[in-house]
């Protein structure tokens, strides 16, 4: 029979999606600090544990079997990324130079301090002052000092910031 005369409903295929896009560049490590891979080993659990089951429970629902796929989908990420993270403790003090999961103080160009946590590429949220160690301000602050003239090229031009303070939880 011609496809033309079968009705959509009829079809019991699950939807394919895109595969996700990591943020991570090819060949770059999956840095995570502690507290992300307790972050993201909850959000495994509950995903697994309970948003998962009833959803696969609807099987004839063509919502549903949508919402499972996507669902599937962030779960398998989630353990991509957990089994590939690389974790990383805090260095011994003194704390004097900036690495990976650092938070640094700096001036901002008007005077006001800023803080700016340095996280792995999923947990960025600038709004929260949360960059990736990848980004172009996370790269300029890393391996800095307390102290120290770091030269940051946003979209408007160069900047300088001045370190003022390293702290890690």
């Amino acid at each position: 029979m011609s496809k033309a005369f079968t009705k959509e409903d009829d079809q019991d295929s699950t939807p394919v999606l895109p595969p996700p896009v990591s943020l991570l560049p090819l060949e770059a490590k999956n840095y995570l600090a502690a507290k992300g891979a307790n972050q993201l080993h909850a959000e495994l659990r509950h995903r697994l544990e309970v948003e998962h089951p009833p959803l696969a429970a609807l099987s004839d629902d063509r919502v549903a079997k949508h919402e499972l796929a996507v669902l599937d989908q962030r779960i398998q990420y989630l353990k991509d990324s957990l089994r590939t993270a690389e974790i990383v403790d805090p260095p011994p003090p003194p704390h004097d130079i900036v690495r990976f999961g650092a938070t640094v103080r700096v001036p901002d160009p008007q005077g006001e301090e800023q803080s700016y946590w340095i996280v792995w590429v999923d947990e960025t949220d600038f709004a929260r002052g949360w960059i990736s160690w990848l980004s172009p301000l996370g790269r300029a602050l890393l391996n800095s000092h307390s102290g120290e003239l770091v030269r940051f090229k946003p979209p408007w031009g160069f900047t300088e910031l001045t370190v003022t303070g390293i702290t890690y939880e």
